[in-house]
């Protein structure tokens, strides 16, 4: 009989939000997979957890994942824990999962903590709609192709950032989304822990006289619906009615529901339309 890989959710910063479960859990099975067994160790000796441990982190998740693998094909259990949070969410935990349903291993989850979900609740912003991104790619080229992909975003968007690129990711992120609102959160659970509702265009001030300290997480208002029927009506702005009219009919379609198509995308009635191409006979 094979193992079974448990995803255990750990405290993002309060040592209280570890649940029974999870350390039930972590005290049952055969091994603990841990982001940073040096970190780690604080956490299971707080809980009286002494599982044996190993590494899997961004550097081994290929490798490591087929020996966790090979352990649970021999009918051992497994724990991953992330450092902070819920893993395989932006984490090298995804890669071991995805390797455990081809291998046929069935995975479980433990449902804690998350960063992500934490700050969308905090944020004040949509919540019924969003998106998360996690950190910003890196490479310049890649970056830039999610930024492209953001500005049309209508979700509300959800970023992790680290202190010493902070000030840098709100300027790349005003210069590709304009002004939007901006829910700014740092050391979420901890005992500094900070809420700040602000803008894109206003977040650099707020560390004009001090660094960025901490982990923070970015909620950005989605771009509105409102934006996209302007922007839709200002391209149509460019051809004439004669000619977004020519646009539908070559479809076949028929004149009447032609018209209506035009005013729909120009933002103006349809008795409009036919004014206009009256007068134009």
């Amino acid at each position: 009989m094979t193992g079974k890989l448990f995803l255990c959710a750990t405290p993002i910063g309060n040592l209280g939000d570890m649940t029974p479960r999870v350390v039930e859990t972590l005290q049952a099975v055969d091994l603990i997979a841990a982001e940073d067994t040096r970190n780690s160790i604080k956490l299971l000796n707080h809980f009286g957890i002494h599982t044996s441990m190993t590494s899997y982190h961004e550097y081994n998740k290929v490798e490591k994942a087929q020996y966790l693998i090979a352990q649970m094909m021999e009918g051992r259990d497994v724990a991953l824990i992330t450092d902070a949070g819920t893993p395989a969410i932006s984490d090298p935990g995804e890669v071991l999962v995805r390797m455990c349903h081809e291998s046929g291993i069935d995975v479980t989850s433990l449902p804690g903590a998350a960063a992500c979900i934490t700050a969308l609740t905090l944020s004040g912003l949509n919540t019924r709609r969003f998106c998360f991104e996690g950190f910003l790619p890196a490479d310049k080229r890649e970056r830039r192709d999610v930024l492209e992909d953001l500005k049309k975003e209508s979700r509300t968007i959800i970023l992790y950032e680290a202190p010493h690129h902070l000030k840098q990711t709100f300027d790349v992120l005003f210069e590709a989304l304009g002004n939007r609102k901006l829910t700014l959160c740092r050391e979420l659970t901890k005992k500094f822990e900070e809420v700040v509702t602000t803008t894109l265009s206003d977040a650099c001030a707020l560390f004009e006289d001090k660094e960025p300290k901490g982990e923070f997480v970015l909620v950005i208002e989605g771009k509105s619906f409102a934006e996209f029927k302007q922007e839709r009506e200002e391209e149509w702005q460019n051809i004439s009615i004669e000619e977004h009219m020519e646009i539908y009919e070559s479809q076949g379609i028929a004149q009447k529901e032609a018209m209506k198509r035009v005013a729909k995308d120009r933002g103006i009635s349809k008795s409009a339309v036919y004014q206009y191409l009256v007068k134009k006979k």
